[in-house]
């Protein structure tokens, strides 16, 4: 390559180079701006308090403003339940989609970046055998065959003057935030399901454990019972009354076992692990403590933490700058090119300085009419729209989340202090009944009720009990869990 083709081929590349920096002046379409935070208030009580002197009774006060720790589960005191969480977020399936889901859209937007930012730069080597008939063009002399050798480098720019390729890279840089809000929300999602899995794996215990207690009670009263029929004391019927309540009590059992397999199944499937494959861990309603303080975000700090609001303006993002591509598509288009390379019939004159070429071209393409670029721009409209309307009704839902997750735990310590003052009553009442049966002052129809409503308000306790929890998870759940900043 000759001096003079140097010095042509660097200007050219100079240009490129300046009109690669002069290109992000100015961008067609809307800039975007995060949408205004909500003027809605939360009403939020000053405390709940159930009945201090029971499990899970205590009191619970919500401070506003609060932040959420990234590891809120830790918040209920379970070391147990701390291990599984931090085995199920290393395992999940699901959390390892949603962690490729982001690496994908990431390189997506590294391959647009890639191709839009900066000139296209490439090289060719080439060789070919050709022949000429010299008879056939009337010249003396046979056939000649001659080789064509050739390298060369292409460099190439498009001119992004109105901003299109900076608006199609935002987009993609909005999904790939997008991602990244699915992948947090995910992790949410997962922390809180394994949870309120545990707290119900533990109430379906305890309840299988109360109506055991019971039924085992039942049979010593019907063992009593059919020894006394035996005697004359009692009638046939009054026997028969008291066995058809043990069995009602037995099969009560094995709901409660079912529902306790499922949760045993679900909690191998939320940490990736096939039912029955791994010995899952024994939750007990004691094992779990009560937090005494609940975060409540105010409106405009949640809609920055919950994972769902910021997918939502993610996704208005994107459809805001794919609005700027339609619009960018109508102005025109500037192209630029450069060439330079060697051509020459032997090998080894390939480089030589008499076998250099070069080339410059220019194309400037200007849309003069396509009746389809109006209509693109007029759906993208239609989809920012769309998008903006989304955004309004998901804010919507998570403050309606929020206000029923408030009202819940406020209504579960009215509920468990209730059922907490009706379970000492039922206690009280079949103790006095037995007394008073052994003594033949209360019939067995008596004593029967007596067992019913005794074995229902334990079990109506133990699911107070779990419900005052669950509704506690879902609290930091409809708060946003904690924020999450790198990829877990």
């Amino acid at each position: 390559m000759n001096l003079d083709s140097i010095c042509r081929f660097s200007r050219f590349n100079t240009l490129v180079l300046l009109a690669a920096s002069l290109s992000g002046c100015a961008s067609v379409g809307p800039d975007f701006k995060p949408p205004l935070a909500p003027l809605a208030t939360i009403s939020t009580p000053a405390q709940t308090v159930a009945a201090p002197g029971t499990l899970m009774g205590g009191a619970q006060h919500f401070v506003a403003g609060q932040s959420v720790s990234a590891s809120w589960w830790q918040s209920f005191g379970s070391t147990k339940l701390n291990n599984y969480i931090e085995l199920a977020l290393k395992s999940s399936p699901n959390l390892e989609s949603s962690r490729a889901t982001l690496r994908q859209a990431q390189q997506a937007y590294a391959a647009v970046a890639g191709s839009t930012q900066l000139p296209q730069v490439n090289g060719a080597l080439g060789a070919q055998k050709q022949g000429t008939n010299n008879a056939a063009m009337g010249q003396a002399g046979g056939d000649r065959v001659f080789g064509l050798y050739n390298a060369g480098v292409t460099v190439s720019y498009n001119f992004d003057l109105f901003g299109g390729n900076r608006r199609l890279l935002e987009s993609y840089a909005a999904q790939t935030d997008y991602q990244q809000f699915q992948l947090n929300g995910a992790r949410l999602t997962l922390a809180a399901n394994v949870v309120t899995t545990a707290m119900m794996q533990a109430q379906y215990q305890a309840q299988i454990h109360a109506s055991l207690s019971i039924l085992a009670a039942q049979q010593r009263q019907l063992e009593i019972a059919q020894q006394r029929l035996k005697l004359g004391a009692i009638a046939r019927g009054d026997e028969l009354s008291l066995q058809t309540q043990v069995a009602q009590t037995r099969a009560a059992i094995p709901p409660l076992q079912n529902k306790l397999d499922q949760t045993n199944h679900l909690l191998a499937v939320l940490a990736g692990q096939a039912p029955g494959t791994v010995q899952v861990p024994e939750f007990a309603l004691s094992d779990f403590t009560l937090p005494g303080e609940l975060p409540v975000l105010i409106p405009s700090e949640l809609v920055r933490q919950r994972p769902d609001i910021q997918a939502s303006e993610a996704l208005l993002h994107a459809a805001s700058a794919q609005y700027g591509v339609a619009i960018a598509n109508a102005y025109p288009k500037i192209g630029l090119s450069a060439n330079v390379g060697s051509q020459a019939l032997a090998a080894s004159s390939l480089f030589g300085a008499g076998s250099m070429v070069w080339g410059l071209a220019g194309q400037l393409a200007q849309p003069l009419f396509n009746a389809g670029l109006k209509a693109g721009a007029n759906s993208a409209k239609a989809g920012l729209d769309a998008a903006a309307a989304n955004y309004q009704q998901t804010v919507l839902q998570a403050l309606r989340n929020v206000a029923d997750v408030l009202r819940a735990l406020d209504n579960d310590a009215q509920m468990l202090q209730a059922q907490a003052a009706a379970d000492s009553s039922a206690q009280a009442a079949q103790e006095i009944i037995q007394q008073q049966y052994q003594l033949g002052g209360a019939s067995y129809l008596q004593l029967l009720s007596a067992q019913q409503q005794a074995q229902q308000t334990r079990i109506n306790l133990i699911e107070a009990r779990t419900q005052r929890l669950t509704d506690s998870a879902a609290l930091y759940q409809a708060m946003g869990g904690g924020l999450v900043t790198t990829v877990q």
